[in-house]
């Protein structure tokens, strides 16, 4: 794997919720909670170096610096440890999300912040990871009723705002709220390709056609 690659998954596993981009720091007060963490931040590393089928627990525990004992404290297997991941990403996004909707800028400005929000590290994982078809299926697999719910948080939010900037006489919408927001989720999806400095590039394109079509 290049340096290049690892440098995303270290970042990856930073804006995921998960803290240690050490995966052997020293746990903080809050013991449980920083090993949790620190169990995360190794996941995401192996998982984007070996693949789901081929990552086994030891080699979690191995990449957190603790025993296979140890992680079994946490995790009951690495299904759960995906979903654990899925969770913590959807959590971030929606984070983000919301400090984006609320720069109070421009539409112009505000839309490229918010698809970047809901598009970042850990999508940046996937693309440069050559396990990342297998990772999405994996999630998709094992994780559907997180991914749904989260896409709906995130589109939920993009709707509030959308409907707001509407009702300021920001944007003009060609139909309800909720249409517009899910068209631009299902839009990002569908431009979603590597490398992902294109996809970013295609990104803040798309974030720039959409904010002049909704131009009042």
């Amino acid at each position: 794997m290049s340096e290049r690659q690892l440098t995303v998954l270290r970042v990856s596993a930073t804006r995921t919720n998960v803290s240690a981009l050490d995966p052997t720091d020293t746990p903080g007060p809050d013991a449980e909670a920083e090993k949790h963490h620190r169990i995360l931040a190794a996941a995401v590393q192996v998982l984007a170096r070996y693949g789901f089928r081929r990552t086994s627990m030891e080699d979690i525990a191995s990449a957190a610096g603790m025993s296979r004992p140890a992680l079994y404290q946490h995790f009951r297997n690495k299904e759960d440890i995906l979903r654990s991941l899925l969770q913590a990403y959807y959590d971030t996004c929606a984070t983000d999300l919301q400090a984006a909707l609320a720069d109070g800028g421009p539409v112009g400005r505000v839309l490229p912040l918010a698809f970047a929000a809901v598009s970042g590290p850990m999508v940046a994982t996937l693309l440069e990871s050559p396990h990342g078809p297998e990772l999405l299926d994996s999630s998709l697999a094992l994780a559907a009723d997180i991914k749904e719910a989260g896409e709906a948080r995130l589109a939920m939010a993009l709707s509030g705002w959308l409907a707001a900037q509407a009702q300021a006489g920001q944007v003009r919408l060609p139909g309800p709220a909720d249409d517009t927001a899910a068209l631009m989720m299902r839009a990002l999806k569908g431009i979603k390709q590597p490398p992902y400095a294109d996809y970013a590039a295609n990104r803040d394109r798309l974030a720039e056609l959409m904010a002049r079509g909704l131009a009042p």
